[in-house]
């Protein structure tokens, strides 16, 4: 596919389509940045312009969920692997992500603090044709014991206010969002402490019912890390967190699609319920081997055997995956769960709803992705539409 550049210079896109527009678009691109979108049938001159054919055009995908990549492990990354994180940046970049949020997994508390230093340093850097980090995920230590994986038990803690300062410390305002297990908030006051900083609350690793889960949404919770994952089964007379979640308005579920964390048919049936991308996004949950071969590696104190894109420990337990962001979108459509727009939308569109991001307009057109559906092998293909330094 044709790759130009738009970066400081104009540009008019026509006959792509959208994800979440009907009919066939232009996109107005001007010194860069996307202007307007509008559609064919509106006269627009232009003295440049790339004709897309059809394709579906779409913004880069966002990760809210990504523990590594590399072999760089977000919970252990050092003052001085900032080479590393700018390798990671960019391959992610090369993966179609346009933003991230490096997830912090249940850790020591000095580990928490210092991957944040680090991380937050790192923020003050904007380089092109890097994905860009947004803020942190912290998944833990604030977890359901009995719900815990692969998060070492060791560092679990109690939710309390106290530990939700040692653990974010004076890096509040880089951690957008935290998961945590909801009944470990009896009270509701570390949750109220947590909005109050901004940072966007997610249930997981929890054994809430229905009832606990609706509470902590009522108290401004908006988010399910991993859905089905690390949390009680959908059951017809205790729907719990999950089930609660499907239903209460406003709250966005994570979603795996790897095909090892949550079977296709479960996948299909909580898209279905949860009107695809309006409620749902994708996440990789990808960890530190993710961009190397299967394998053996450390994780931690322990290792992880990756075999196919699935990690598993010693002992099994599922601990995450090694395959890319739009790989999902992919599987989705191979495996006939949903359509090329909702799927593609699940990645790009929904992850930007759910931390409020914006969609289209405003965004450097280097981040859009070109999408081709070939309908006599069923595959999905993308690549970037636009690469700086070539015109």
């Amino acid at each position: 596919m044709t790759k130009l550049t738009a970066i400081n210079n104009n540009l008019h896109i026509i006959n792509a389509r959208l994800p979440g527009y009907r009919g066939l678009q232009q996109i107005c691109v001007e010194q860069g940045r996307i202007a307007q979108i509008l559609p064919m049938r509106e006269a627009i001159s232009s003295t440049q312009s790339l004709d897309v054919a059809g394709d579906w055009v779409s913004l880069g995908g966002v990760d809210l969920q990504i523990n590594g990549a590399l072999g760089l492990a977000f919970p252990e990354i050092q003052a001085q692997d900032f080479s590393k994180l700018a390798a990671v940046c960019e391959f992610l970049w090369q993966q179609g992500v346009d933003g991230f949020l490096p997830t912090l997994v249940t850790t020591s508390i000095d580990n928490f603090q210092r991957s944040l230093a680090v991380i937050g340093e790192f923020m003050q850097k904007d380089e092109p044709q890097q994905a860009k980090i947004l803020g942190v995920h912290l998944e833990g230590p604030f977890l359901n014991y009995h719900k815990r994986g692969a998060h070492p038990a060791e560092y679990l803690l109690p939710l309390t206010i106290d530990n939700v300062q040692r653990v974010v410390g004076d890096y509040a305002s880089i951690v957008k969002v935290i998961t945590l297990a909801p009944e470990l908030d009896a009270t509701g006051e570390a949750i109220a402490y947590l909005r109050s900083l901004g940072i966007t609350i997610s249930l997981s690793h929890s054994q809430a019912t229905a009832k606990e889960a609706q509470r902590a949404f009522d108290r401004g919770a908006t988010m399910v890390t991993h859905a089905f994952n690390a949390m009680p089964g959908l059951h017809h007379r205790e729907p719990g967190l999950l089930g609660e979640a499907i239903v209460y308005p406003g709250v966005w579920c994570g979603l795996i699609a790897d095909g090892q964390h949550v079977c296709p048919t479960m996948l299909k049936i909580l898209l279905k319920a949860s009107d695809y991308a309006q409620k749902i996004f994708l996440v990789s949950d990808a960890l530190a081997p993710l961009g190397l071969p299967d394998g053996t590696y450390p994780w931690d104190t322990r290792q992880i055997t990756v075999t196919s894109g699935t990690a598993r420990l010693a002992d099994s337990t599922l601990a995450g995956t090694t395959l890319p962001l739009l790989v999902g979108v992919q599987n989705l459509v191979s495996w006939n769960i949903c359509d090329v727009e909702s799927a593609i939308a699940l990645a790009t569109i929904a992850p930007r709803k759910a931390i409020h991001l914006p969609e289209f307009i405003g965004n450097w057109a280097t981040q859009l992705l070109r999408w081709r559906w070939y309908e006599t092998t069923k595959e999905l293909t993308w690549c970037r539409l636009v690469a700086s330094g070539e015109f």
